[in-house]
């Protein structure tokens, strides 16, 4: 009888461990689990319980909160100022919709839930804490000289510091305004229909995460390549460069928007004042896929983690091509694609000595108190090209200001390199083309630089029209006045 009492208390107690085990699991693991679920009510309502803390730009927030409808259970929602200005920058979040960019990527710092700005007795006790703040880089000159002048354009512009890499500027258009969808009412929802429903895609930031092709604006990597591999040694060697030039293996001619253009054997610096499709083509088929490949992805073209820290769409130079493929990419053309972003570290490159320092848009994290918790400090750079090739072509870049295809991104008192471009759209190019300018500008007196680079992939501009001087050119030029003054 002993034995069986026994035997029946072990089991009894086995049972109560058992049962402890499973509460303690319950309770701290499928708990928290439960706790971080996004579609937990419990966490949304905490989030919203008080207000979040603020994106910064020029030292003022261009975010906010406000006091819901009585009948919520959401207290505080978002609010932005500027919102349309802003949005491809802060992103936005929303009591229904969730978040996107900077609003999602520091959420806890912004809710106050970032282990990071909570003091220890309110990791003890699990107390809320007062949200902090997120300071960037973007100037606020820079980025309303943007977006005005891309107005009613379908594009995208960034502004960046070549030296540390700061984003200065991040516009991408159609804008929206993220206020309209930041709470959970019945305006909220047909917003959010309305944004879903538009071809144009407002909410895409374009100047981030779409690539598209770069066009002529690539022609800088393939001189860039044509110098660092000793093909040529100057910008000003002629090349052998017949006019027009067949394509390798094809009976397809390479020629140039203009007939009577100077491009016959030019010189680097001619073929990019003209831009001379002849002379890139040919350099692009016998530097090789490899040689091209090795320098677009110097200049970042492999980056698939590109983070600033919004994570960018992956810029590429194609692999497995053929001869004629190859040459076709010397133009920016067949599958080369690029961000904005991309375009203006490329002119920021060889405007820093042929450097490159890695973008960012985030300079520190604050807590409730303005105390730093995270700073970001710009980054060490790495070369890229000589200083000797970034020298030559920022000299070829500014005849292209002063002479050639760029002449409406011209800044009095001020030196400006650039390169045009305008990119094929669909099939057989029966789309609109894409218009691009890259380039950078220094103060002539102060030395002050930035580098530049835009898009317009749609405007009211007749298709005979778009170019990248006419459509691209004067939006970088408005962008690059304003970081040289402020």
């Amino acid at each position: 009888m002993n034995k069986t009492i026994r035997r029946a208390s072990v089991f009894c107690l086995l049972l109560v461990l058992a049962l402890l085990v499973r509460v303690t699991w319950v309770q701290f693991y499928d708990g928290q689990a439960l706790a971080d679920d996004k579609n937990n009510r419990r966490t949304v309502m905490q989030q919203y319980a008080h207000p979040l803390g603020d994106i910064i730009v020029g030292g003022k927030a261009v975010t906010g909160s406000a006091k819901t409808d009585t009948d919520s259970d959401l207290a505080y929602k978002r609010t932005y100022t500027d919102g349309s200005l802003y949005s491809a920058v802060t992103g936005y979040t929303s009591q229904v919709y969730g978040s996107t960019q900077l609003e999602s990527l520091y959420q806890g710092v912004l809710d106050g839930t970032d282990n990071r700005i909570k003091n220890p007795v309110d990791l003890l006790t699990g107390k809320s804490t007062k949200p902090g703040d997120v300071i960037t880089t973007v100037d606020p000159g820079v980025q309303k000289a943007a977006y005005k002048a891309l107005g009613d354009k379908k594009g995208a512009a960034v502004a960046v510091d070549p030296e540390t890499g700061k984003i200065l500027g991040m516009v991408s258009t159609p804008s929206y305004d993220p206020s309209t969808i930041s709470g959970s009412g019945s305006s909220d929802a047909s917003a959010w229909k309305k944004l879903a429903a538009d071809k144009d895609q407002p909410t895409l930031n374009r100047a981030l995460k779409q690539a598209l092709p770069p066009g002529s604006t690539f022609k800088l990597v393939v001189a860039s390549a044509a110098l660092e591999n000793g093909l040529y040694k100057s910008v000003d060697e002629r090349t052998d460069s017949p006019n027009p030039y067949l394509l390798p293996g094809t009976r397809t001619y390479l020629k140039n928007e203009s007939a009577s253009a100077p491009c016959e054997n030019a010189t680097l610096r001619t073929a990019l004042q003209y831009s001379c499709n002849n002379v890139f083509g040919k350099i692009a088929a016998e530097l090789g896929e490899k040689k091209l490949k090795a320098m677009a992805d110097k200049f970042g073209f492999d980056n698939a983690k590109q983070d600033v820290p919004v994570r960018a769409a992956q810029s590429v130079y194609p692999s497995g091509m053929d001869d004629a493929q190859t040459a076709l990419t010397g133009i920016g053309q067949f599958d080369v694609t690029a961000t904005p972003l991309q375009m203006a570290m490329v002119s920021a490159t060889l405007s820093n000595d042929g450097l490159q320092a890695s973008p960012h848009m985030v300079s520190e994290v604050t807590d409730a108190d303005g105390d730093t918790v995270k700073s970001f400090a710009d980054s060490d750079t790495e070369r890229v090209v000589s200083a000797s090739t970034a020298k030559q072509l920022r000299s070829a870049m500014e005849t292209v200001v002063d002479e050639g295809t760029g002449t409406n991104a011209r800044i009095s008192g001020a030196t400006v390199g650039g390169k045009t471009g305008t990119a094929q759209h669909g099939e057989n190019n029966s789309q609109t083309p894409y218009a691009w300018f890259t380039s950078y500008a220094k103060d002539d007196s102060s030395g002050k630089s930035v580098a530049v680079a835009v898009v317009v992939e749609q405007s009211d501009a007749a298709r005979s029209e778009v170019s990248g001087n006419g459509l691209a050119a004067p939006i970088a030029q408005a962008m690059m006045k304003a970081a040289l003054k402020s």
